[in-house]
């Protein structure tokens, strides 16, 4: 970057790049789509890589990669999971933030990386950031891993487009294909972490993969937003086949995180070490994992004494454990459709968001009139209900917000109703 690029980027770094690509510049020293990428980038990053963005000589890629590569949430979370060692390797590095936090427990790195522009960008940016003990390698994942040397941790993120751009889910469908190779990661590491994409069924990519070889399932959201699904194998380590546990995790804004653990033998559940869950801050020892023997989930008619309702982050929505959540939590499932939870206590620790029922109605015309009398603005949510969130809005005449909550779910035993709600706080 020369000068005349650096001095147009500082000048205009806080600019509109679509107003700043149309208007251009008169000057014909600078990288005009270079001076954009960066300043765009920058901007992503202050909401997705924030400690990055703070710091000064960070070169930021291409929209693309700006837009698939991890958040510093997600990142910092899987440089907790994978500990550290003598040597990491990634195998499709991309634009390195997930390489740059996990390396950092490691005393030495590899990143393997196709693109050559984003070799030379990360390459750069490990300096800047003093992750000197990182290597840069310009080549194609797996014919480095055929070569390599004894790793403790292989990572791999295989890429979800096909030839012509367009995305895909299945394990089989990335590139690399994961599958084809799972057993010469084995081979060649102590662990292996795979990135996979949230739209995954996490049960079917434990059995693609192979029970055998799995060893912890974690389902990662940020801010109630499921985001990644990671596979955890152990390779020349391993030493209990077909146990593995499972990890809902959600991370928050504020530095919270939200955790939901068990095991898994076999296809059954078995009591084993009593477990919890947990909502800690960053930084706080993991949940414990815990198993249960458990029937198929009952569906109970609502209690008159109830007054708590509960609603699962996105991770526990995805890993789809609501049996767990009853017996571990003592609610009781509105309908085994619905996924919402009421309780006749206060529930600490519960992996989601907690509610105060104040009032509980029909859709009968009468009943809805005399229970909404007094509201005007309500926060709206739907769960296995016959109507939107904006056809309920118009229906009811409330408008968007405030601190009153409102859910409209079908129950067990009484049909269509809604929950008025305040949150705990």
């Amino acid at each position: 970057m020369n000068e005349a690029t650096r001095l147009f980027i500082s000048q205009h770094r806080q600019d509109d790049v679509r107003e700043l690509a149309l208007r251009g510049t008169k000057d014909p020293e600078v990288d005009l789509a270079f001076a954009l990428q960066q300043i765009d980038g920058r901007r992503r990053a202050q909401e997705k890589l924030p400690s990055w963005a703070a710091i000064e000589g960070i070169v930021w890629p291409p929209h693309l990669s700006m837009e698939q590569c991890s958040s510093e949430l997600t990142a910092r979370y899987k440089a907790k999971v994978a500990g550290g060692g003598s040597l990491f390797v990634d195998l499709t590095a991309g634009f390195g933030v997930d390489a740059a936090f996990i390396a950092a427990g490691f005393e030495r790195a590899v990143c393997v990386e196709l693109q050559k522009e984003l070799c030379a960008i990360s390459s750069a940016n490990f300096e800047v950031l003093g992750l000197r003990q990182i290597e840069v390698v310009n080549g194609n994942g797996v014919d480095y891993l055929h070569a390599m040397e004894p790793a403790d941790l292989v990572f791999i993120d295989p890429a979800r487009r096909d030839e012509h751009g367009g995305r895909t889910y299945g394990i089989a469908d990335c590139t690399p294909n994961v599958l084809e190779i799972i057993d010469e990661m084995e081979e060649k590491a102590a662990r292996i972490m795979i990135k996979l994409s949230p739209m995954l069924d996490w049960r079917k990519a434990v059995e693609d993969i192979g029970r055998q070889h799995v060893a912890a399932v974690h389902i990662v959201s940020v801010n109630n937003e499921c985001k990644e699904l990671l596979i955890v194998v152990e390779g020349r380590t391993r030493s209990v086949e077909g146990k593995y546990s499972v990890h809902c995790v959600n991370l928050l804004a504020d530095g919270r995180t939200e955790r939901f653990s068990w095991s898994v033998e076999s296809d059954s559940w078995r009591e084993e070490c009593g477990g919890r869950s947990e909502i800690c801050s960053e930084g706080d020892s993991a949940a414990g994992v815990f198993s249960l023997h458990l029937p198929h989930s009952t569906l109970h008619e609502i209690p008159s004494t109830t007054h708590y309702l509960y609603e699962p982050n996105a991770s526990v929505m995805k890993a789809g454990c609501f049996d767990l959540l009853e017996a571990h939590f003592g609610v009781r499932a509105l309908h085994q459709n619905s996924h919402l939870f009421v309780s006749d206590r206060q529930v600490d620790g519960f992996p989601g968001r907690g509610f105060v029922i104040e009032r509980e109605t029909s859709m009968n015309k009468r009943e809805l009139k005399a229970s909404l009398a007094d509201i005007t603005q309500a926060n709206i949510a739907v769960r296995n209900f016959p109507l939107s969130v904006a056809e309920l809005r118009k229906r009811l005449r409330i408008q968007d917000g405030g601190n009153v909550y409102i859910f409209a779910t079908t129950t067990a035993k009484e049909g269509h109703r809604l929950f008025i709600c305040k949150k705990i706080s």
